[in-house]
């Protein structure tokens, strides 16, 4: 996620970092170069786009700008609704953590580590690393690499380690149901990730969009060069910015969990719960918080 102060006019003007620009490069090039050729086309031959209405594009061009809306919205929405996800897993570590106060020292150790290994085997799972191998960095699980799915085995153990502190009457029935509780909102919170991260926006539709945005920025120049000349640069370029631009952008917003720069820093949440939990259990040296390299929190 991109971790930075709102823009001054000179951040408008010249930043480069954190913008969409170094995306979209290649393709702003492209549509320059065929601006290049259709202005000295038609210096050459004056007339030879006369029958070339604009019209037609400023008709195509509010549309088009209305269907990336509506894609770039139904982006933000999985992206945000990922982030509302990652903040309920934050509430409920803190919550379950709350409700084992009471319980022996051994028993709230491995109850609160393996919030971590949940945690940490979440964010490999959404993110393609070795879920087994950020587990075990916080507990000891049996055959884990046989699981298909590791992260949600250590909620399992979790609920039935739980399960056998009731047996052994070190909690009674209603506090193991308080704590079930948070351990199904953990659930939630892993379903609804992996719902995100396995169903993209609908690839007809993006490519839909993708085709008639490239078309549109590669026909426009040929529409502006007999008017215009040399100054079709200046509408071509910023509406090929534009479009382009929020093409890239809803790409990116479509994998919140990604390492993409807009996408969401779950390498840093993760150091949250994790510093969280071992505060808790009275660790004195906690892992730092991320920082953000070159404005980008990871």
């Amino acid at each position: 996620m991109i971790v930075r102060q709102q823009p001054s006019f000179k951040d408008i003007l010249f930043a480069i970092r954190g913008s969409i620009l170094p995306r979209i490069a290649r393709r702003l090039a492209t549509i320059a170069l065929l601006s290049v050729v259709a202005i000295l086309a038609a210096n050459e031959h004056p007339g030879i786009f006369a029958r070339i209405s604009a019209v037609p594009f400023t008709l195509i061009g509010i549309a088009l700008s209305v269907f990336m809306s509506f894609r770039n919205n139904a982006c933000y929405a999985r992206w945000w609704e990922g982030r509302r996800l990652w903040g309920e897993l934050i509430i409920s570590c803190r919550s379950f953590a709350r409700q084992t106060s009471t319980l022996e020292e051994k028993d709230r150790q491995y109850l609160l580590r393996s919030l971590c290994g949940f945690t940490a085997g979440l964010t490999a799972r959404l993110r393609g690393d070795d879920e087994p191998a950020a587990i075990a960095l916080w507990c000891a699980i049996d055959n884990l690499d046989q699981s298909p799915n590791p992260t949600n085995e250590v909620l399992n153990q979790v609920g039935t380690y739980c399960l056998t502190l009731m047996h052994q009457e070190k909690i009674g029935a209603i506090h193991y149901s308080v704590l079930e509780k948070q351990l199904a909102q953990l659930s939630d919170v892993q379903g609804g990730c992996e719902r995100i991260a396995s169903t993209p926006v609908p690839f007809t539709y993006s490519l839909l969009l993708h085709r008639t945005a490239l078309i549109f920025c590669i026909a426009l120049p040929f529409a502006l060069a007999g008017s215009l000349g040399w100054w079709t640069l200046l509408p071509v370029l910023l509406v090929a910015y534009t479009f382009f631009g929020l093409d890239a952008l809803g790409h990116q917003l479509e994998a919140p969990f990604s390492l993409e720069p807009n996408a969401l820093p779950l390498y840093a949440i993760q150091r949250i719960v994790e510093r969280e939990m071992l505060g808790l259990l009275g660790e004195k040296e906690l892992p730092p918080l991320l920082e953000p390299h070159n404005d980008v929190l990871s």
